[in-house]
Parts: C-alpha cells; structure tokens; sequence
C-alpha cells in the first residue's frame, strides 16, 4: 500500500519536472545567444532564472492545490524578483546605458520559465523563438536597427573674427557644448567641446587643422 502510494507521488511529481526540464533547455538556448554576443548575463544566467522560475511555477500551481493558499502570489513574485535581478545588470558608463537589453531578456526568460513549470510548453517554446529571432534580427547591422552614436571633439581656436562659426560649419554642429574664452596677450582663444554624430578619424582632423591655421588644438575625447 505504501509502495503504492509512494509509486503513484514520484510519477505525478516526474510530470511537474518535465516542465522544470523543458526550462533548462530553454534558458541554455537564450542564453547561449547572448554568449554568441558577449553580453553581461551568458549561458548560466539565462538557464538558472529559466529554470528557478519554472520550479517556482510548479510550487505555486502544484504545491498549494488543497485551495490553502493564492496560487497567483509566487507567480507574481517571480516577476518582480527578477525585475530587480535585472535592475542590476544595467550600468550607466560613459554618458550611455550599458544592460539595459540584458536585463530586459533576462526578465523575459523567467517568463518563458514561468510558462513551461505551469505546463504550456507550446508558449514557452513560441516565445523563445520570438525572443531568439529579435535579438538576431535587431542585431543586423542595418541603420534602422542602429542607434546613433555621438562623438565629442574638444578644440581650441583663436577668434579675431568669425571662426566660432567656421568651426561649428566644419564640425557640422549647431553650437557648442563646453566653452571657455581665454585672452592670451593679444589672441582670443575659444576651448571648446564639440558632440557629433560624425567620427573623426587622425587624418581627417590633421587635415582640418592643415585647412585652418587658426586652430591651434584638436582631439577626441569620447571618454569623457
């Protein structure tokens, strides 16, 4: 009797890991997608937040079945515990948000684990793909996947005239993101910092101060 019931448990409880399982394979091919990448969250973040959504699933559905409890709590749970897994991720470097997409796909992963450990594997699976298909596809190097990237320039100048605006007229910008006038015997020196959507390469910016004796420095400071 009790060999029975054991028996009749451990194959009612083999069906729930079928769902942990299919999240284990799940998350490995996200995340293996992000490794082809190298992005901040890889292989192992993507299996182990599939699979821990997916076995927390198959508590919150399974494990409370005599009506005990809210089955939709640890579901909700899920959701914004690894909303704030993902907050850490994203980093803010050098003027630009670095992670951000990271922490997105890791987010949605506990959502593909979520739906295999509740059983819709059909969904899971769907939405793994969908998730797959608009990494590869907004990763194509087309300029209308692509963001714009700005560039910042710092240069000095003498102004006697209107060489404020020749700059601004060789550099293609509108005005100036940093100035400082500095008087220097008899010269006007203009410092000034310069953001652009253009990148400057050595050459180019030997050739501009070649082209224009007034200016008396030039360099990218893209770091900054």
């Amino acid at each position: 009797m009790i060999a029975g019931t054991f028996v009749s448990v451990l194959t009612e409880e083999s069906r729930y890991l079928i769902g942990v399982l299919v999240a284990l394979v799940l998350g490995f091919a996200i995340g293996w997608e992000r490794k082809l990448r190298s992005k901040e969250a890889g292989i192992r973040t993507h299996t182990v937040v599939c699979v821990g959504a997916a076995l927390m699933m198959v508590v919150s559905k399974f494990g409370f079945e005599d009506g005990s409890a809210d089955l939709s709590r640890i579901a909700a749970q899920i959701v914004s515990g690894v909303g704030f897994l993902g907050a850490g991720i994203i980093v803010y470097r050098q003027h630009e948000i670095h992670g951000l997409t990271t922490a997105a796909g890791v987010w949605a992963t506990a959502g593909v684990g979520m739906a295999a450990g509740a059983g819709l594997y059909i969904v899971a699976v769907g939405a793994t793909i969908i998730l797959i298909v608009i990494q590869c596809v907004f990763h194509i190097p087309c300029r209308l996947f692509r963001s714009k990237r700005y560039y910042q320039v710092r240069i000095c100048f003498q102004n006697t005239d209107d060489e404020n605006v020749k700059v601004k007229e060789l550099f293609e910008v509108q005005h100036f993101n940093r100035l400082s006038i500095v008087r220097k015997d008899d010269l006007t020196l203009y410092q000034a910092v310069l953001k652009t959507d253009k990148e400057y390469s050595s050459q180019r910016l030997n050739e501009i101060m070649r082209d224009n004796p007034f200016i008396v420095s030039v360099e990218r400071c893209d770091d900054e």
